[in-house]
C-alpha cells in the first residue's frame, strides 16, 4: 500500500481556545473520501455493530458526512438498513401515527 500524504489523528493534533479572524461561514471541510467521492463533513462512523445501523449513518449524513453500515447483519438486513439511508427524506414521516375521528 502506497502512503499518499501524511495524515494526524487525534493525539497529533492540540486546539487551544483563543481568537480568530476565520468566520465559521468562511471555512471549508469537504473531504474526499475516494478520488470521486466527496462529503462535506470530515466524520465517518465506525462500522461497529453497537454504533451504525440506518438511524445513525441518516444523521451523519444530514450533516455532510457517511455512516458505514455494520457487516454483523445478514446481507439482506444491511440491505435494508443501506435503503433506509438512501430512501430517507429530511421532515417526511413515512408512517404517521393516526387516529380514527371517532
Amino acid at each position: 500500500m502506497k502512503i499518499e500524504k501524511k495524515a494526524l489523528t487525534f493525539d497529533d493534533v492540540l486546539i487551544s481556545p483563543g481568537y480568530s479572524e476565520v468566520l465559521p461561514k468562511d471555512t471549508n471541510l469537504n473531504t474526499f473520501v475516494t478520488k470521486s467521492l466527496k462529503i462535506n463533513l470530515p466524520i465517518v462512523s465506525a462500522a461497529m455493530d453497537t454504533v451504525t445501523e440506518s438511524k445513525l449513518a441518516i444523521a451523519i449524513a444530514e450533516e455532510g458526512g457517511i455512516g458505514i453500515i455494520h457487516k454483523n447483519l445478514s446481507p439482506d438486513l444491511q440491505a435494508r438498513e443501506v435503503i433506509k439511508v438512501k430512501r430517507f427524506e429530511a421532515g417526511v414521516v413515512k408512517e404517521p401515527i393516526t387516529i380514527s375521528p371517532e
